[in-house]
């Protein structure tokens, strides 16, 4: 470490949010998932999109399959169908999903191999 003070700048990308002022923090970490689900899409394109998807899906499955062997679903899902049931839990799941979706999107796109195009000739 150098002697001396120590730029705001360089503390904030060393020290991560410890070293933000509370104001600074608060702003950063309260926007609403939804915003925050957007400027991921926005960042990270039809990677993210397919995440979400893929994610919904498997929550999906796994309500169907829970249900089907023998979990009891209470409430008004647990007089409609199998899926209606399980779609209804899945939507319950939507802010786990989320933030499941926003911390594997940059995951994935560091662990997905990226194709060069073939030369031709």
């Amino acid at each position: 470490m150098p002697d001396g003070p120590v730029p705001q700048e360089i503390r904030i990308v060393l020290g991560g949010n410890r070293s933000m002022p509370e104001s600074a923090q608060a702003s950063s970490t309260r926007r609403p998932l939804k915003e925050r689900l957007q400027t991921l899409i926005v960042q990270y394109g039809q990677l993210a999109l397919v995440v979400y998807l893929a994610i919904f899906a498997l929550v999906l499955l796994g309500f169907v399959l829970a249900i089907r062997m023998g979990i009891k679903v209470q409430g008004a899902g647990a007089t409609a169908g199998t899926w209606a049931a399980a779609y209804v839990a899945t939507k319950l799941t939507q802010p786990l999903r989320i933030m499941a979706t926003l911390a594997l999107t940059p995951l994935v796109m560091r662990l997905w191999p990226r194709r060069k195009p073939r030369k031709e000739g």
